[in-house]
């Protein structure tokens, strides 16, 4: 897809997902970071109806992340149809049999599309959204014998958020069996995009031992979103996650940003509580379905 098609993608994406919407900086983070990508754009006489892309991550090689993205008006149209087609040839050419696609949490119409076609439901993401409006900074109180750096301040403490990341991953409801990348492949996916800033990624030192961190992705120019909260499980219920996530809000109100957003899969309940006791409010979520590519035989 050429640059003038990949802004069209982009532009149909927000439109139909305004509460989610993202950069091309955002894309080229998502595409850089997958094995493999594949981005459709449907036309009729010229008019474009919707968009599909299809990703595979080292974490699950056998799966492709699906969107498919069709604007309101050009529904019932077969553009969706004709996107899970030609994704799911895209996906069989590789060897995965499985699409994960995700609707969003206000479109039963997508829900239903998805439900028809043999999709079931693997988890449910709930949408929230922090407004900094005239809000004051919260206060940022690390439990006893633990300090809260950047990672601009401390870039040799890379390793010590992987270690950290690869212990509580799958403790996630739905990623409990992923497989976990190499940290020079962790760093490039996860850590060094467009996105990522070490300035907006805080760490908690425990006598130098890397105990936790939090990360801030920046896809919008005035909204960012809680990218990855993250505690050892020896160190939790202290209240650290509480103090990175502080400071991660303390940062964005002093950096210009009017709203931050995150998501919870509905099942962890921890950080739930620990959203709701910051203020986060709820927002628009997203069903994340799994189900099967299109066999050659039924296309």
């Amino acid at each position: 897809m050429d640059e003038p098609d990949e802004l069209t993608s982009l532009e149909v994406y927000n439109t139909v997902w305004p509460h989610d919407a993202v950069t091309i900086d955002a894309v080229h983070s998502f595409r850089d970071s997958a094995q493999d990508y594949v981005d459709y754009l449907v036309r009729e006489d010229g008019v474009i109806l919707g968009t599909g892309v299809g990703a595979i991550f080292a974490y699950r090689a056998r799966r492709v992340v699906t969107l498919i993205t069709v604007l309101a008006g050009q529904r019932r149209r077969g553009a969706g149809t004709a996107l899970y087609e030609a994704i799911s040839r895209w996906a069989r050419e590789r060897g995965a049999g499985e699409l994960e696609v995700s609707v969003s949490g206000n479109d039963p119409e997508s829900l239903s599309f998805a439900l028809r076609r043999g999709f079931t439901v693997e988890r449910r993401q709930v949408g929230l959204v922090l407004s900094l409006a005239g809000i004051s900074p919260p206060r940022v109180q690390p439990p006893a014998g633990i300090e809260i750096v950047t990672w601009a301040q401390r870039p040799e403490l890379a390793r010590g958020m992987y270690e950290v990341d690869v212990e509580a991953h799958p403790d996630i409801p739905g990623f409990e069996d992923v497989a976990f990348e190499p940290f020079e492949d962790w760093m490039a996916h996860h850590m060094q995009r467009p996105t990522d800033s070490p300035e907006a990624t805080f760490i908690a030192l425990a006598d130098e031992e890397v105990v936790g961190f939090a990360k801030l992705s920046l896809t919008a120019p005035a909204a960012a979103g809680h990218s990855m909260t993250a505690v050892k499980r020896a160190w939790r219920g202290r209240g650290i996650a509480r103090a990175l996530k502080a400071t991660e809000i303390s940062w964005a109100l002093a950096n210009g940003y009017t709203e931050l957003h995150t998501s919870n899969e509905e099942r962890n309940a921890p950080i739930k509580r620990l959203n709701a006791r910051l203020g986060y409010r709820p927002g628009i979520g997203r069903i994340h379905l799994v189900g099967p590519s299109l066999p050659d035989s039924l296309r």
